[in-house]
This record gives structure tokens, sequence and C-alpha cells, in this order.
């Protein structure tokens, strides 16, 4: 056999390897292709449903998480910022109308008592007036009750009562915000956005800024920016209130043929297939097919028995949703169809990139094994 028949026959033997190897489907790839996929659809005895998107599809599946305070919550009248409650500190002076009173010392005629702290009860204690009842009243009424208890022993007292900040009057913010602490509910600051605004208001993105109240065993959450365009929902505050400020957790999966393969939080309160497919770079130019961007998700009986035109399906079903993006409405499909979170968006790769990727591992390896014959030969002449 001469040499040119040798090489001729590596080169046929080369080949049928290389053909061999694409038919099983051994080149490198990013994931499975559209007949695959469809392959393992419940309709040829698969485990999933796959559906194309039309607008029966986006409106069934266009399932948004609805946020808002419970009427409990959006109910409750603000605070009087002169009403005092168990845990407030008060502050009392006391002035007599002689030289050598019953509190104040010689030639002084003020007795100043600091931080008095109403407690659990709601009384406060007051020398020679003994227990006095100060939660649910005002700092004038307060100022009476005292008056009238040490008139008997002292002529003509006058007192000053005043509410300062105390632990029965504040609310505690964490999370997102500018300054975290523990601050006191005072005029400026009854309401859920005058206190956000004291702690130096939100640090992350207001589009995606959660806000959530807990008030006892109670929760609610809220979008930041329906604080400002919902009026209700600026609430009045209460005592013991928790604040908590977060950045929206939800997040999908992108893979395949998309500029960026990775978990990808949302940057919006909704997020559409045409904006998710933007979000992560868009398709490849040079690898995607637009008639395969599919939606993999976990769907709830209730949606998924719409979606099908069915009543019989019982829990989540697996669901992957087809868009097109050549057809006429494709891009419309993808724009009005509704990403949630835990979606997985994946991208086929155009069947053209596949027999690209053949034809090169075809010519390179011809080059190698060309190349290592011709160098054989060489020292085969010496």
């Amino acid at each position: 056999m001469t040499n040119q028949t040798k090489r001729w026959a590596r080169s046929v033997a080369l080949l049928a390897v290389i053909g061999a190897t694409a038919a099983c489907g051994l080149l490198p790839r990013v994931g499975p292709n559209k007949s695959e996929i469809f392959a393992g659809s419940v309709q040829r005895e698969g485990d999933a449903f796959v559906v194309s998107v039309n607008d029966r599809v986006t409106r069934a599946t266009a399932l948004v998480p609805a946020l808002g305070f419970s009427q409990g919550f959006i109910n409750a009248g603000q605070l009087r910022s002169d009403t005092i409650n168990p845990g407030d500190t008060l502050g009392l002076t006391i002035w007599e109308n002689v030289d050598d009173g019953l509190l104040a010392g010689e030639n002084v005629n003020a007795t100043v008592l600091q931080e008095v702290q109403v407690d659990g009860s709601g009384f406060i204690f007051v020398p020679y007036a003994g227990r006095v009842r100060a939660a649910g009243n005002t700092p004038e009424a307060v100022r009476r009750i005292i008056t009238e208890k040490l008139q008997d022993q002292t002529p003509d007292p006058q007192v000053e009562v005043r509410r300062l900040a105390g632990d029965g009057s504040t609310v505690s913010l964490v999370g997102a915000v500018g300054g975290q602490g523990v601050y006191a509910i005072e005029r400026p600051t009854r309401t859920l956005s005058a206190m956000i605004a004291r702690a130096g208001g939100v640090t992350v993105e207001p589009e995606i800024a959660k806000i959530s109240v807990i008030r006892g065993p109670n929760k609610s959450t809220i979008w930041f920016q329906d604080l400002y365009s919902n009026p209700e929902y600026d609430i009045a505050l209460r005592g013991g209130d928790r604040i908590l400020v977060e950045e929206d957790t939800r997040s999908f999966t992108a893979l395949g043929a998309t500029g960026t393969q990775n978990r990808v939080p949302f940057e919006t309160q909704t997020l559409s297939g045409l904006e998710a497919i933007a979000q992560v770079g868009g398709l490849r130019a040079n690898s995607s097919d637009p008639t395969g961007v599919f939606i993999f998700r976990n769907e709830p009986a209730e949606i998924a028995n719409t979606v099908l035109g069915r009543s019989d399906l019982i829990g989540a079903q697996r669901m992957v949703y087809v868009l097109d993006l050549t057809k006429p409405n494709g891009m419309f499909m993808a724009r009005d169809f509704v990403i949630r979170d835990g979606d997985t968006l994946y991208v086929t790769e155009a069947p053209f990139t596949q027999w690209n990727k053949t034809i090169s591992a075809l010519t390179g390896s011809l080059v190698a094994v060309n190349t290592v014959s011709d160098a054989a030969t060489t020292i085969s002449d010496f």
C-alpha cells in the first residue's frame, strides 16, 4: 500500500469516527436541544408538559406576588403624641411656694425628678404623692393629679410634666436603612414613611425594596414604592413595632445560549420573559436558536389545569413553556409572559452550531493527523 493510499485510509477512518461522535451527541454543547426537550414531554411519555406560549397561557400564568398591609394595620389610628404608655419616661419639675418645702432643700424652691419611668402597670412614683396613674393619660392630666395630691401638704405647688422618649414609645428599624437602631415615636415620626426617613431612608434600589412591619404576632409586607403610591399604606406606628427593610430575594436561573449563565436576581417588581432575556445580555448572536427559548417551572396544580384545559391534575406539575421569537407575535408573547421566582430560562443552540462544531472537529483533526503523518514520513526518510 502506497503512502498516498495510507493517508486516504486514515482520513476516511477519522471521518467515520467524527461522524459517529456527532451522531452520539458527544460534541461539546450547552445542554439539550429542542428535539430532546420535546422528547421529554408528557405527550411523548415524558414527565413534563411542554406548552407553546400564547395569549391564553400568558393570562393564566400571570401570577405576581401581592403585597400589602392587612386591615388591622391600616385601620390603626395615629397615636396622640402626648399619650403616655407603659415604659415611657417622664421628666418632672415641682415648685413649692415656701423656702423649706417637702421636696426642695433650703433656699431652693424647685425639685427636678429626671427620667421617671412608667412601670409595666402604668404607674409612676412621686414622693409625697405616692403612686400616680400615668399610662393612658396626657402629661397635663398627670400634672393635675400630682398637683391635687401635693396641695394638701405644701402651699400652692406648681408641677410640670414632660414626656420623654422611653421603651414604651419606640420602634426598631433593621435591614437596608441608612441608620439601624431604636427610634422614639414622636410627633414628627408617628407614621411609617416618616420613621423610615428618620432612619436615613432605604439603601437598596427602591424598585425592589420591601418593608415588613411586625406587630406582636402579626406581620405584613409591602413594596417600598407602594408606600408612596398608596397613602393608606403609610400606617400609624405603635410602640414595640419592628420594621424590616430588605431587598427582594427573588431570582431566576439563565442557562444555554445566552449572554450569561448564572443565577440572576430580579431587578423589577414584575419581570417579563423579554426583560429576563435582556437582563442576561440577550441571546448569543452566533449560536442561539430564537425558536428555542424555554422556561422551566414547577407550576401549582390550579394554574397547570387552567393552562392545559384540564381539571384532573393534583399537586405541582413540571411545565416547560416555549417562546418562539421568530413568530410575528413572538416578541409580544415574550413581553407578556411573567417570569416567577425560581424559574429556569434556557435557550437552545441553533442546529448550525452543532454542524459547525462537527466541521471544526473534522478539519482540526485532519490537520493534526496530516501533521503527524508528515512528521513520521520525514523521520523515515533519514
